[in-house]
């Protein structure tokens, strides 16, 4: 649990869109927090708090203290921001609360490091992902904030497959088989050659 970030917040009055709009003309950023079988609480947030959060990576994964002050504190993880379709600045953000006591499903978002070591990528082999994210069951203090693959050493036709991923101890695959591809290294396509031949049997 020492992972954890804490921001603060404050309760806000009411709820719904009337509210929210409200909460938004006032310059906050409304919220709610829900889960754990606790009534909702709608929150209201400084906005340069929210976007230094969501600017960071594994926002989704990331466990925070919201501080309400005497209004006490809560665990949560962020589930869901909408953005504004024109300012594209952050308009309202759910939390869910966790307990150390129960394991979450969290989606861990997937990269990939050192492609130039590659020997499949460096003849022209192109980079496959199937998996962009992995949805695990784990307990919130062991939430890995990305799954990283090495592809060094990786030919092309070669695959990974979520077998061979190291998650943290306790984590397991939700809803993902053993044997799904994340990955692969695949042909190139070789479009001069395509186009030659082609030419050839006009």
């Amino acid at each position: 649990m020492s992972d954890s970030i804490t921001i603060a917040a404050e309760l806000r009055d009411g709820s719904g869109k009337g509210a929210a709009r409200a909460t938004r003309r006032a310059g906050k950023v409304p919220g709610v927090i829900y889960g754990a079988k606790q009534a909702p609480v709608c929150i209201q947030m400084d906005p340069r708090v929210v976007w230094a959060q969501i600017s960071k990576t594994g926002f989704f994964t990331q466990l925070f203290n919201v501080d309400l002050g005497k209004d006490g504190k809560h665990l949560c993880l962020a589930r869901d921001v909408q953005m504004h379709k024109v300012t594209d600045q952050p308009i309202h953000v759910d939390f869910m609360r966790v307990s150390a006591d129960h394991a979450i499903h969290v989606k861990v978002p997937v990269h990939f490091a050192n492609e130039l070591k590659s020997p499949g990528i460096k003849k022209g082999g192109v980079l496959n992902v199937e998996l962009h994210e992995i949805e695990i069951t784990c307990s919130p203090d062991a939430i890995p904030h990305e799954i990283v693959i090495d592809l060094s050493g990786m030919e092309i036709g070669q695959s990974v497959h979520l077998a061979d991923l190291k998650l943290p101890a306790g984590a397991k695959p939700y809803h993902v088989a053993a044997g799904a591809t994340v990955a692969s290294i695949a042909a190139p396509t070789v479009r001069g050659a395509e186009t030659t031949e082609t030419e050839a049997a006009g």
